[in-house]
């Protein structure tokens, strides 16, 4: 019998490093009879950091998933007349930047989010990018304060940083009894009670007990704020605040604030302390009562296959609601490789019912694939199930080619959901294999990895031969070096990290290209005019790829050979004319040319708009771009002077200074290049004191001296 989805909730638990995210995970799954003991990062047994480094370095690499259930409501744990129980899907993020793809391809899948923010630092540069991914991905949330038995914690703070630094409706739900080593508990201001847990059953039982004396006056103002907030969002309860905002009941305020956290409108904070057992079994109770359900959605958007090549305007939108009546529709957000099973391709079904043992239409490759077995994950462990239905979230083996973000779905009813988009690569490094018999080897671990990892690539160096892997940072590429050791048996030797950088147009250039080659029969011909400049901005942005216009009149370059001409563009802009790094974007207008009726093809025409490509290089102001990183130091005040100078030394630009937590900030955004073993400088200039993160931000023009430089240097004549 089908599973009612009112009671499933697909959630993640997002976070900067070390705010606690894998040990409130943890708690969850000791709470709901997941595990039977609570597993500690710092010991290196947390059931969800299941890899060697995560156990290792004590942080989260991979996004864990993992299926548990959660009875709601209940007293003291015990099932009451009306108690249901609730199925949670429930992904573990990495903090680190250099893993926000997997909070990336997470958040795309997942109907609801809580946001782990420490009690002591607040919110957080990784807090902040990835509130960002999940506001582009309109994923409700909620925040837990984690930590409030720590010194200097302060849940009020926290819920101010998130109103002034994350822009968001941040309203307390609840307040902290006693903070740092008096922590205890917490009073809900939705029921205006006071719950102390015990320490002697891990957290597992409470005491409801009388709101202390000395916080009424703060219960008071704080759940007058709540409801006030509850009432701004909806109108049939403005009227009765207005005139006692005491009448509005629990059930008035539950129903308002669950629709208000849906909408994004309202976020609720709650208090907590993972660690210390206390608060995250009200969380759980939070996330039943206001977090979404897949069915909280219409449903999602895709398109027909044969409307792929049309303008957006054209297309026809094809929803797909979350029931198992309608033709089946999921999205491969990750594919992993298991040791015991095999490729794994994890999954968010959308629509309709999926059997082991049945096949799929991939509409990416347009293949039929065999589904032979599909999975619930418990971490890195797979318990097998017959099938799957709308709403839930699986792993799937026995495909030939399925890849992140492809369309799983019924063969006689095709659709394509919007895929991923995933950031480029920053960061390069060579690498070698150290002995002949790892060359096979090595190419067969890289090959297995990128599937694995799209912000991970592997190229061949044209000029030297030399194999490149590109990643998102340092860390990134150690970890994926220290698989490859751990997992393929594969040893390199690497060279020194290397920029990625990319090439652009910054101006407008009209050009003639005549493509000619005449040797005795049949010659070769291929004429074009063409306007080639920088890509118009989309929606304030500007997108990836080759706009392509095509404005010949009269037929002076037959329809046929068209498209041979955008893709020879297109190709083109895999190798920059100055330095042979990527074009990323670029608009070309195809406005006249000629053809000779015998020795004109295809290939005539694209050749001919490859060396157009080239030829026009100058004239239209070929630059070189640099990555620049997005970075925050944290450091005490004496130190703040030969901070920033060394900041301004690696042609940083400072952009904000300001305080937290009794120590200073440093906001800057400084290039790539000049970022090599700044952790170690950092340390110098502070004695120790000062910690740094960095993420990437965007690409700019670099300065003619790193210019010429570069280019230099990919020519060979460094």
């Amino acid at each position: 019998m089908a599973r009612d989805l009112k009671y499933t909730r697909n959630i993640g638990i997002a976070a900067h490093i070390d705010a606690g995210k894998t040990t409130t995970t943890e708690r969850i799954l000791f709470y709901t009879g997941k595990t039977h003991k609570i597993g500690e990062v710092h010991n290196g047994a947390s059931t969800m950091d299941w890899m060697e480094q995560e156990a290792e370095r004590g942080i989260t690499i991979t996004s864990a998933a993992t299926t548990c259930e959660w009875n709601f409501p209940t007293e003291q744990g015990k099932v009451l007349p009306e108690t249901l129980p609730y199925h949670f899907n429930i992904i573990d993020t990495p903090g680190h930047v250099d893993f926000t793809v997997e909070v990336n391809r997470s958040l795309r899948v997942l109907d609801g989010l809580v946001f782990l923010f420490s009690a002591v630092d607040g919110v957080e540069p990784q807090s902040e990018t990835n509130w960002r991914l999940a506001d582009q991905y309109r994923v409700p949330r909620m925040g837990f304060v984690n930590k409030m038995d720590r010194q200097g914690s302060n849940f009020l703070n926290v819920c101010q940083q998130v109103r002034d630094m994350l822009k968001s409706n941040a309203v307390a739900i609840t307040l902290p009894i006693g903070e740092e080593n008096d922590f205890k508990g917490v009073v809900d201001l939705v029921k205006n009670q006071a719950i102390i847990w015990h320490d002697e059953t891990q957290g597992a039982t409470f005491d409801i007990v009388p709101i202390p004396e000395d916080m009424l006056a703060e219960v008071k103002e704080y759940r007058s704020i709540l409801i006030e907030a509850v009432a701004d969002y909806d109108e049939n309860l403005l009227e009765k605040f207005m005139e006692d905002e005491n009448s509005i009941t629990e059930d008035e305020i539950n129903k308002a604030l669950r629709a208000a956290t849906i909408d994004m409108a309202i976020i609720p904070m709650l208090a907590g302390s993972s660690f210390k057992n206390k608060g995250v079994q009200f969380m759980l109770d939070a996330v039943c009562k206001y977090l979404p359900s897949p069915m909280d959605k219409e449903g999602i958007e895709g398109i027909h296959p044969d409307d792929v090549e049309l303008l957006e305007e054209d297309q026809t939108k094809i929803l797909r609601r979350p029931d198992v009546k309608e033709p089946f529709a999921a999205l491969a957000f990750k594919i992993a490789t298991d040791p015991y099973v095999g490729r794994l391709a994890f999954f968010r079904a959308y629509s309709g019912r999926l059997d082991a043992g049945s096949y799929i239409l991939n509409t990416r490759s347009g293949n039929k694939e065999r589904i032979s077995r599909i999975y619930q994950m418990h971490a890195n462990k797979q318990n097998p199930i017959e099938y799957i239905e709308a709403g839930d979230i699986g792993a799937a083996v026995g495909f030939k080619d399925i890849k992140t973000g492809d369309t799983m779905c019924d063969e006689k009813h095709p659709i394509i959901l919007e895929s991923m988009k995933f950031p480029a690569p920053v960061i390069g490094i060579a690498i070698e294999p150290k002995t002949k018999a790892d060359v096979d080897k090595m190419g067969m671990a890289l090959a297995k990895l990128a599937e694995e990892d799209p912000t991970f690539t592997v190229r061949t160096d044209e000029a030297s031969g030399q194999t490149i892997i590109s990643g998102m940072g340092e860390l990134h590429l150690d970890i994926l070096i220290d698989r490859m050791k751990r997992e393929f048996k594969v040893e390199v030797n690497q060279g020194e990290p290397q920029v990625e950088y990319k090439e652009a147009f910054t101006r407008s250039a009209t050009h003639r290209e005549t493509y000619k080659k005449q040797s005795g029969g049949r010659g070769k011909f291929g004429d074009i005019v063409f306007t080639l400049e920088p890509a118009d901005e989309v929606d304030g942005k500007v997108p990836v790829g080759l706009q392509f216009i095509n404005a010949v009149k009269g037929g002076n370059v037959p329809k046929e050979y068209i498209p041979s001409v955008e893709k020879g563009f297109r190709e083109a802009m895999k190798t920059g004319p100055l330095a042979g790094y990527q074009v990323d974007s670029l608009k070309v207008t195809l406005t006249d040319g000629s053809f000779h009726p015998v020795d004109s093809d295809a290939l005539s025409f694209e050749l001919a708009a490859r060396m157009g490509y080239r030829e026009v290089a100058k004239a239209a102001g070929a630059v070189i771009l640099e990555p620049i990183m997005k970075m925050e130091v944290i450091t005490p005040e004496e130190n703040m002077g030969d901070i920033v100078g060394d900041i301004n030394r690696r042609r940083g630009q400072v952009n904000d200074m300001g305080d937290r937590n009794g120590a200073k900030t440093i906001k800057a955004d400084v290039p790539l290049s000049e970022m090599f073993g700044y952790v170690t400088t950092l340390r110098t200039l502070s004695s120790g004191r000062a910690t740094s993160t960095m993420e990437f931000s965007h690409y700019a023009e670099t300065p003619s001296n790193i210019s010429e430089a570069v280019i230099k240097k990919a020519k060979g004549n460094a």
